[in-house]
């Protein structure tokens, strides 16, 4: 069987995040969101795996090229929707087939319960349905797809993942893949809804910490491979990369992940669910948890980092704190509802006695010391006095 991942799009509500990389790209429990689709298709023999780029390729065409499966690449040139990204590959497709999100998370049993039953969509309850295409059955058949309503019909949702033959092409006629099925079923062409078991979406920066969570807690493998001081003390499932170094009385409960080249400590507490990516370093006295950390960003000591998210390259001083907090932040030019600490971008400097509270920091921003923010969203390239 066949597989399609589409991995093209940018994933602009994901922003600051998404400005210098594509979300699936992004890294959760310290890998790329788009290596839990691939993981999931060759768990199931599946290996004849197309993907779909075009927002930022260079860098997922790098990354795939890493990968010990082959990987079979189609560009989409401009960026249409997921039914103009899917006909960028028809020509390589020649059976039934599967079509995969690559910025999503589907565990491996939902892909074995859909691989067989052609015309097939997973679906899934969503406490947040309106944020996804709505779906209405019958009998076990989809018989609506509504996407993004005001007032949505159901709590049962679209996945993206569908199993479909080769007719689905001739149905595609705008951008949209789901406009593509919702032909399907008017025509009378039965669409069966299986539920998914473990299906996650980042719909919001924020949404990143949930996926975290879960996947730090059923996908992470324990292993030791730093230097820890004899004085640190590490429990539950972690995992430390190699060249990473422990200082003494740092405290790390797990689930975490720590990548490699990496120095934390001494004396901080790293707390569970919290994945810190490759050479970042974490001075004393800093208490960090429920955070994903990317690589090559500094944190200073006496700091506190709960329900956070920080970019790349970031450089933050001593004593910043962030809280997790309820606020509203204007997403794409809708309010939204939102809790969490900070989402910071790429390449930060951020002051010390600085507190982020439910605050959005673009990329290259400058904030100076002793700053309070609370809901907020700085813009790309700011500084704040």
């Amino acid at each position: 069987m066949q597989a399609v991942i589409l991995a093209a799009g940018e994933g602009k509500r994901v922003r600051p995040l998404t400005r210098n990389r594509p979300k699936a790209m992004i890294p959760v429990a310290n890998r790329p969101i788009i290596e839990y689709a691939i993981e999931a298709l060759v768990k199931n023999g599946i290996r004849d795996i197309v993907v779909v780029v075009g927002y930022r390729k260079e860098q997922v065409i790098r990354y795939l090229n890493q990968l010990d499966v082959p990987i079979d690449v189609v560009v989409q040139d401009k960026q249409l929707g997921t039914g103009h990204a899917l006909l960028s590959a028809q020509s390589r497709l020649s059976d039934n087939f599967l079509v995969i999100p690559g910025d999503n998370y589907i565990d491996p049993l939902s892909i074995s319960r859909i691989k067989e039953t052609a015309n097939s969509m997973l679906i899934k309850e969503h406490p947040n349905p309106s944020n996804f295409g709505v779906v209405t059955l019958h009998n076990g058949h989809v018989t609506s797809i509504v996407e993004k309503p005001e007032s949505a019909p159901s709590l049962t949702v679209s996945t993206g993942i569908y199993s479909l033959t080769p007719d689905v092409f001739s149905y595609i006629e705008g951008n949209d893949l789901t406009d593509a099925i919702s032909t399907m079923i008017r025509d009378d062409i039965k669409i069966k809804g299986l539920p998914a078991d473990d299906w996650q979406d980042a719909i919001f920066a924020w949404d990143l910490l949930k996926m975290n969570r879960g996947l730090l807690h059923t996908t992470l493998s324990p292993a030791r491979e730093g230097m820890m001081s004899r004085h640190a003390i590490i429990q539950g499932h972690v995992r430390i990369g190699k060249g990473s170094t422990i200082g003494p009385n740092t405290v790390i409960t797990g689930p975490v992940v720590i990548g490699n080249d990496c120095t934390i400590g001494p004396n901080c507490c790293i707390m569970p669910e919290t994945s810190i990516g490759s050479r970042v370093t974490v001075e004393p006295f800093t208490v960090i948890g429920d955070a994903v950390i990317m690589d090559d960003t500094t944190i200073g000591s006496h700091s506190r980092l709960i329900s956070s998210v920080v970019g790349e390259r970031c450089s933050l001083a001593p004593h910043t704190s962030s809280w997790k907090s309820q606020g509203i932040l204007d997403i794409e030019g809708s309010a939204t509802r939102s809790e969490f600490g900070v989402i910071f971008g790429d390449t930060i400097s951020g002051g010390p006695f600085s507190v982020y509270k439910n605050s959005i920091i673009g990329n290259n921003v400058t904030i100076e010391g002793n700053t309070t923010l609370s809901s907020r969203y700085i813009p790309d390239n700011s500084t704040v006095i």
